[in-house]
């Protein structure tokens, strides 16, 4: 990471400094994030989602991984299939209660887990196969040294918010481009602005 991406982060006191910086960076404008591989952005496969990740992020959500629903042989000539999926970390009782609102009135599949002492620790769900081969999950408690990776550099008590707050999975039940649905169940979400 760039020194003056590092300062960026470095210097957000808010989650609504955070969720500007997050937007920025799926945005294209910022370089590098924290916990993600210098001077790259979004995966190619998300460029369609950047409008509504951005906004969540300026919203009060910031999104922490995402991926689309797609159902297509692969770069290995393989059957991969994904669950649209997002994760995001909500601090804000009344956000997080629209959140999940939202995502179960619209039928998706939603997985809490929440870091403060007793919080609700769902499982993890499957949201991507190869050959019908589970590859990847989303939800399950993250580990502290997992968490450290994740953020580094940000201000102490912006990382006690961030490390403290609930991380909600919200993923479609199909696989494939149905699931896409996902996006829309979401976005009027984006019409709330976190102060």
């Amino acid at each position: 990471m760039s020194r003056a991406d590092r300062r960026r982060w470095a210097s957000a006191r808010t989650l609504a400094d955070l969720g500007e910086l997050m937007a920025l960076w799926l945005e294209g404008e910022i370089g590098s994030r924290p916990g993600y591989q210098p001077r790259y952005g979004p995966d190619e496969e998300t460029e369609h989602l950047v409008p509504v990740l951005a906004a969540l992020c300026r919203a009060g959500y910031i999104t922490t991984c995402s991926q689309p629903g797609l159902a297509d042989t692969g770069y290995d000539g393989r059957w991969w299939e994904q669950r649209a999926a997002v994760e995001l970390i909500v601090t804000d009782p009344d956000l997080k209660s629209r959140l999940l609102e939202a995502a179960r009135g619209a039928g998706l599949v939603v997985v809490v887990n929440d870091y403060v002492r007793g919080g609700v620790q769902d499982p993890r769900v499957p949201v991507t196969t190869r050959d019908g081969e589970r590859i990847t999950s989303f939800g399950g408690r993250i580990g502290r040294a997992d968490m450290a990776i994740q953020w580094p550099g940000l201000n102490g008590s912006l990382y006690a918010q961030v490390t403290h707050g609930t991380y909600v999975s919200v993923i479609a039940p199909e696989y494939g481009p149905a699931g896409e649905r996902l996006w829309e169940a979401l976005w009027p979400l984006t019409k709330t602005r976190q102060t």
